[in-house]
């Protein structure tokens, strides 16, 4: 399976985001079915690590991946971007076939 990367502007903004948060939260990103494009990336604070989690870590910011949401993101880079639409997490998704003009939302 290819690894996912996490950019450094990424990694800089999760470590703003979870300094504002309680001791042992980390970012967990999920595909979850839906959205216009069929899927959708979800983005939340857990508190709770599984022992299957997939760990992403670069320069002390951590991001945790289901095994299921995995194989949908494999090949994947997550970035952080700030332009005129506004600040996002943004996935380039090699697997992806097709996205919505929002970016939160892809199909195979």
């Amino acid at each position: 399976m290819s690894e996912i990367i996490l950019t450094p502007r990424a990694a800089k903004r999760i470590n703003e985001i979870m300094g504002e948060e309680p001791p042992g939260s980390l970012l967990r990103i999920s595909v979850n079915g839906g959205g216009c494009s069929g899927f959708s990336y979800a983005f939340d604070i857990s508190r709770d690590r599984e022992a299957q989690d997939i760990v992403i870590e670069r320069d002390g910011a951590t991001v945790i991946v289901d095994p299921v949401s995995v194989q949908y993101m494999a090949g994947s880079t997550i970035d952080f971007v700030n332009d005129l639409i506004g600040q996002s997490f943004k996935i380039e998704n090699p697997l992806a076939t097709a996205s919505c003009g929002c970016g939160t939302s892809f199909s195979l």
